[in-house]
C-alpha cells in the first residue's frame, strides 16, 4: 500500500530515503487523481523493498506541494537522493511511472 506522506513526514520519507521515491500529489475531489490512485497502489506493491511509493493529499499538506510548484493534480514526482529526477503531470499509463522508478533503481 502507498504510504500517506504529510508535511511532517515528507523530509524523512522522501528526502532522506536511500531508495527512489515516487510521490503522487493528489486530492480527494480530483477525478483524474482517482484514476491514478489504483495504479499508484499497484506500484507500491510491485516495488515493495526496492522503492518507496507514497501519496500527498495537497489539501491537507500544502507545504511541499508549494515547494515543488505543484499547480495541477495529479502530479507524480520521482525523487532520488532527495532530488526530483522526474515529473509527470496528469494521468499517464502505469508503464510511465514504472519506467521512472526503473531508471533510478
Amino acid at each position: 500500500m502507498a504510504i500517506a506522506i504529510t508535511d511532517a513526514t515528507f523530509e524523512e520519507i522522501v528526502l532522506k530515503s536511500d531508495k527512489p521515491v515516487l510521490v503522487d500529489f493528489w486530492a480527494a475531489w480530483c477525478g483524474p487523481c482517482r484514476m491514478v490512485g489504483p495504479v499508484i497502489e499497484e506500484l507500491a506493491t510491485e516495488y515493495a523493498g526496492k522503492a518507496v511509493v507514497g501519496k500527498v493529499d495537497v489539501d491537507a499538506n500544502q507545504e511541499f506541494a508549494a515547494k515543488y510548484g505543484i499547480r495541477n493534480i495529479p502530479t507524480v514526482l520521482t525523487f532520488k537522493n532527495g532530488e526530483v529526477v522526474n515529473k509527470q503531470v496528469g494521468v499517464a499509463p502505469k508503464q510511465t511511472y514504472a519506467e521512472s522508478l526503473d531508471a533510478h533503481l
